[in-house]
């Protein structure tokens, strides 16, 4: 599979560095925005081609970040990830175009198995 760069939007820095090392452990290119306004000038910037968007931000909720983003970009994948998924927060999701939904559960959980099926699927959707 051929390496894409992935932006991971997230405000904790924390699970940020350690979702982004755990993702360029799988061969990916990680470009790392701590606000929704940060990833927003990124794909503002045509920096990326995947991005991942947790839902709970301070500045901009996910469903904000996601609404800006296709405002500038209709067609770029984005993985939704949150600790809190619930029905509204997926629909809403779903009705923006969003190209998967993952649990945030911890940095060092199951989810990364979910995560890594995602941006896996979308890469070979990419790469056709």
């Amino acid at each position: 599979m051929n390496s894409k760069k992935i932006l991971l939007i997230d405000d904790e820095v924390d699970f940020l560095k350690l979702m982004g090392e755990r993702i360029r452990l799988w061969g990916h290119t990680v470009l790392l925005a701590a606000s929704g306004r940060e990833g927003l000038d990124l794909i503002r910037a045509k920096e990326a081609d995947i991005v991942i968007l947790d839902y709970m931000m301070p500045d901009m909720d996910g469903i904000g970040v996601l609404k800006a983003i296709r405002k500038i970009n209709k067609m770029i994948p984005v993985i939704m990830f949150t600790a809190h998924p619930d029905t509204e927060s997926i629909t809403k999701a779903e009705k923006l175009k969003v190209s998967s939904y993952v649990p945030k559960l911890s940095a060092f959980s199951d989810s990364h198995e979910a995560l890594k099926s995602a941006i896996d699927m979308i890469a070979r959707k990419l790469n056709r």
